[in-house]
């Protein structure tokens, strides 16, 4: 039972009303009995918990930061991406909330059914082809008259920017997504039914002193068969130790595969400019090494081994002899 208490003069008027007539007493009783009804709209069933709706915004705040770095390696200027909102709404509520002319780009993310939507404001999507075209990042907005090779440099952008969405969902699934369609018009498009809910991540995006929003619209039924996992509970059980020998193997190919620089020194000598400059072919030049000693054999410009040299087949070659301890500040062999 709820209690709200009155102040002396609603206390009053509420006697004066009933005194006089204006308030029924049965009739307020019989309302406080009756019980109260919500009003729930079917066309905007609530389909994503709270905790979903926060683990598909941090997915997309990952992607934001990815897309930040990529569009400002490629564009060279000022770029900030950030995530606005994320909330669930019918297709066709989001449909009438973005521009009547737009850049839609349309992907496909198997192994998951369906497609993904990102939605670009036309002032974001000319500031980035003028920048990508050498120009200053000017915005303007001809959607309606968008040239081939206007589309072409467009759709390519997108589909490379929308290429970090698998790493930034790496973490639930490994999808490839995949440019399916490029539209300029939201009326031809027709992704899902008017009434199936969709999720709406809105992004704060910034090229240069253009500003703007993109969307991304997610329908239900392509997350669906990995509902599950977006919850903080999935998070918890993930066992991230479980990657780290994949990881540590997969670092130790690339170590093994990258070329270092090996160099033996047959000796030094210091000569005086004068000298040097009258060097001429033939000329001798006495090394401080005596020729039965052994030679420092260098790894990346550090002594590592110890060695002698010789020949292999009428081939200059040098012999390890032993390790150098000590070689580095970190090695300890």
């Amino acid at each position: 039972m709820s209690g709200e208490v009155l102040s002396q003069n609603e206390i009053d008027a509420l006697l004066s009303a009933l005194s006089t007539g204006e308030m029924d007493a049965d009739e307020l009783k019989k309302e406080q009995t009756e019980k109260k009804v919500k009003v729930y709209d079917f066309k905007r069933a609530l389909r994503f918990s709270k905790d979903q709706i926060r683990s598909l915004t941090r997915i997309h705040d990952n992607f934001a930061r990815l897309l930040t770095t990529f569009f400002s390696a490629q564009l060279r200027t000022y770029v900030q991406i950030t995530v606005a909102s994320a909330d669930q709404i019918p297709y066709e509520e989001f449909i009438r909330s973005i521009p009547k002319m737009t850049i839609l780009n349309v992907f496909e993310v198997p192994p998951l059914d369906g497609r993904i939507l990102m939605e670009v404001n036309p002032n974001i999507a000319y500031a980035l082809m003028d920048r990508m075209m050498g120009g200053k990042g000017t915005s303007v907005n001809n959607v309606e008259n968008l040239t081939e090779i206007e589309t072409k440099i467009m759709s390519n952008t997108f589909e490379r920017a929308f290429e970090n969405y698998l790493e930034a969902w790496s973490t639930i699934v490994e999808m490839e997504p995949q440019l399916a369609d490029f539209e300029v018009n939201p009326q031809f498009l027709s992704m899902v039914s008017p009434n199936e809910t969709v999720v709406v991540i809105s992004l704060n995006t910034t090229i240069g002193e253009t500003s703007g929003m993109m969307n991304i619209c997610i329908p239900h039924v392509v997350l669906e068969p990995i509902i599950p996992k977006l919850s903080a509970h999935y998070y918890m059980q993930t066992d991230k130790k479980d990657r780290v020998p994949e990881e540590i193997e997969r670092l130790e190919k690339h170590i093994q595969s990258a070329e270092v620089s090996v160099v033996s020194e047959l000796g030094n000598s210091e000569i005086s400019i004068q000298d040097f400059l009258m060097l001429d072919i033939g000329d001798v030049i006495e090394l401080n090494k005596q020729i039965e000693q052994p030679l420092i054999i260098k790894v990346g410009d550090i002594p590592k081994f110890i060695g002698q040299p010789g020949k292999v087949n009428k081939k200059l070659a040098i012999q390890v002899l032993d390790i150098v301890k000590g070689g580095d500040d970190n090695d300890e062999r």
